[in-house]
């Protein structure tokens, strides 16, 4: 019998509410042949917060776990044997702390071995891609310079002293979720890893020797979409741009050092509310691309739920993904052959059209300076804007048909959504008192003077060109906590805000008649209240997952509102102060990560305070229906989840509000 390829490692994206609450999760994943652990951080944790930072409120342990501090992560893998694991950890602005509380966990479960031992044992992977957090999914805290520095005293780091970690894992999945083409996708993903590995040759940290190691190490996050076999060609074509780029610009003699190495999570974004069902065939799909092609196969996958567009995916839904995976590679006969479609003209031609457009779109972005210069100027922020706003467009016109959404609609009642709010996981109300609990414990038995050396060695070495991993270390056996390591460095490298993308995106091509209709409609309604129609789209709370909004701005704009939209990231307060500023007559608030019952009503009372409490609220979001019935109740407007697609009809309802609240007939 044909000897079978081993299988890629198969994880799970799971944390949630508590470091004890997730640990039990991942044991219990392992137990049923989970391969590796895959874990996510909530957003506090991700953009540098401490839990009792009034920017935390409502974030804590909703889309991953709160790590404040040495104590939680340990808690986190109580039990799990760190030196024999290979752990996947989705961290980015603060992945050099998360590094070190790992590094100094392990080292606390092997007391036998020396810190350089079991750093030398230690195998995983950091995502630790911040280019595209400016692009996409807005978990970024310091400027692009700086956020680049200490990606490359992490990479200068690990090859030293871990040299089984991958100390980045660029991210073209988050590029895609906003709306990157395929060859938007390629472009980015690797100017991206070129002002990466230019850091790490600049800073002189690592020898010519070592930097094939470097490049040996960089690995890839990808997404993979429904169209199958356009992202079985977008694979290949990855495999051939690096192997380029590598042998090219950098010299890389060695083949292995040149593989092109990536693990993948499927497409979410075209997961759907309506009929969920279908999500199981399309994540069965969306895993053939990344899996049917030997020569550009994925090292690990980790598959969304069929639940994901509904709310947080229970332990059942995420063992249901896993074994879509091992059913792949057990029962099939995959793993048995060559590579299936070598010699194909139909799959070289495609890769073929994918590199030339790739190759182009590099050139274009190194000829503005680089990645960071195009982030800086918008450039590639605005590109994603416009293509997901064209395919947005060609989904409301129909060209691009979505089972269940805009075609076969008709729909028998489903028994896996009968009961709705027993269909999805609930985060655990007391996860935010738990924590803040935690971090005050541990501020309470901690050595304080010793904390402040460590953070004060830290600021002092970041105004260097000091490598900050020994600091970061050190900060992390004192016991300081996330909030505190990200805020020393907040002052020294200060804080930044990223381009929206939004003034200068490109709308829907076709108006349309619909969109004709509604635009006279914001005309004469705004010529009754005497003035131009004024929308004002918000994001509260610490969400960096602004598509949505983008879009909604976008569309708003060409349906002849004036959009004030100041991007993420903004407290209640600050949005209340923007609507009164603006004058606004309609008040929209984005959030997906699940805070909505926490950061709507202190949006509301504000504006109630401001003497705005008739100023209507609509509301948009991954929003369970028992949610959008108590936001509701609490004066919201209207409330919008990922079945209402159509962004102009949206468009005609915040009319509808807006004469509601006027009197208007």
């Amino acid at each position: 019998m044909t000897e079978k390829d081993r299988p890629w490692v198969m994880r799970t994206y799971a944390g949630h509410s508590t470091a004890t609450a997730s640990n039990a999760l991942y044991r219990g994943n392992l137990a049923k042949g989970q391969t590796g652990l895959s874990v996510a951080f909530d957003l506090p944790t991700q953009t540098g917060y401490d839990p009792d930072s009034p920017l935390a409120r409502g974030e804590v342990g909703k889309v991953g776990v709160p790590v404040p501090h040495l104590g939680e992560m340990r808690k986190l893998f109580a039990d799990i044997p760190l030196t024999s694991m290979n752990t996947s950890m989705t961290i980015n602005a603060t992945a050099m702390w998360l590094l070190a509380l790992y590094q100094v966990v392990a080292e606390e479960q092997n007391p036998e071995l020396t810190p350089e031992e079991v750093a030398g044992q230690l195998a995983g992977t950091t995502q630790n891609d911040i280019i595209k957090e400016y692009l996409s999914r807005g978990t970024y805290v310091f400027p692009p310079e700086h956020s680049l520095r200490l990606i490359g005293d992490m990479i200068s780091y690990t090859v030293h002293q871990i040299p089984k970690w991958n100390p980045i894992n660029i991210c073209s999945y988050h590029l895609q979720e906003a709306g990157a083409t395929p060859t938007q996708e390629l472009a980015y993903a690797l100017c991206t890893a070129i002002a990466v590995l230019d850091q790490v040759k600049a800073s002189g940290q690592v020898s010519e020797e070592d930097f094939e190691k470097v490049v040996g190490r960089i690995s890839f996050f990808v997404n993979a979409g429904v169209r199958f076999v356009e992202e079985t060609c977008k694979m290949r074509a990855f495999v051939e741009l690096w192997d380029e780029i590598t042998r090219e610009r950098y010299g890389v003699q060695d083949p292995k050092m040149r593989r092109f190495r990536y693990g993948v999570q499927v497409n979410s974004l075209g997961l759907t509310e309506a009929q969920p069902e279908n999500n199981v065939q399309r994540i069965v799909l969306e895993m053939l691309g990344v899996t049917l092609s030997k020569k550009a196969r994925a090292r690990a996958v980790q598959l969304p739920a069929w639940n994901e567009a509904l709310g947080l995916p229970r332990p059942w839904d995420q063992q249901w993904s896993l074994r879509l995976q091992q059913v792949l590679a057990f029962e099939s006969d995959l793993l048995e052959y060559e590579d299936i479609f070598d010699g194909s003209k139909v799959i070289e031609a495609k890769v073929a059209e994918l590199v030339e457009g790739a190759r182009a779109e590099i050139d274009r972005v190194q000829a503005m300076g680089g990645a960071i210069a195009a982030v800086e100027s918008g450039y590639m922020k605005q590109a994603l804007v416009s293509a997901h706003a064209a395919r947005r467009a060609r989904i409301e016109s129909g060209e691009e048909k979505v089972v269940g959404v805009n075609v076969y609609e008709t729909t028998e009642p489903s028994p896996l959504t009968a009961d709705l709010d027993a269909a999805i996981m609930a985060a655990d109300p007391r996860a935010e008192q738990s924590a803040l609990a935690s971090v005050a414990q541990w501020k309470g038995q901690r050595d304080e003077a010793e904390v402040a050396a460590a953070l004060a060695a830290l600021a002092e070495a970041a105004k260097t060109t000091d490598n900050l991993m020994a600091a970061t270390l050190a900060a992390a056996r004192a016991g300081a906590t996330t909030g505190e390591w990200a805020g020393t460095l907040r002052e020294v490298f200060g804080e930044f805000r990223a381009p929206t993308g939004v003034s200068g995106a490109v709308g829907s091509a076709e108006a349309g008649a619909e969109l004709t209709g509604v635009r006279e409609r914001v005309r004469a309604t705004g010529e009754e209240l005497g003035g131009r129609l004024r929308l004002l789209v918000g994001k509260p709370g610490l969400d960096g997952h602004s598509n949505g909004a983008e879009q909604v701005a976008v569309r708003a704009r060409d349906a002849g509102f004036e959009v004030i939209y100041q991007g993420i990231r903004l407290t209640p307060e600050q949005i209340v102060s923007a609507a009164v500023a603006e004058d606004v007559h309609c008040v929209g608030l984005s959030i997906l990560s699940g805070s909505h019952m926490e950061l709507v009503p202190d949006v509301l009372d504000g504006l109630k305070e401001a003497g705005l409490g008739d100023v209507p609220v609509i509301v948009g979001g991954i929003i369970p229906d028992s949610d959008g019935r108590r936001l509701r109740e609490l004066g919201v407007a209207a409330v919008y989840t990922p079945k209402d697609f159509g962004l102009t009809e949206i468009m005609g309802g915040i009319v509808d509000v807006i004469r509601r609240a006027h009197d208007l007939g």
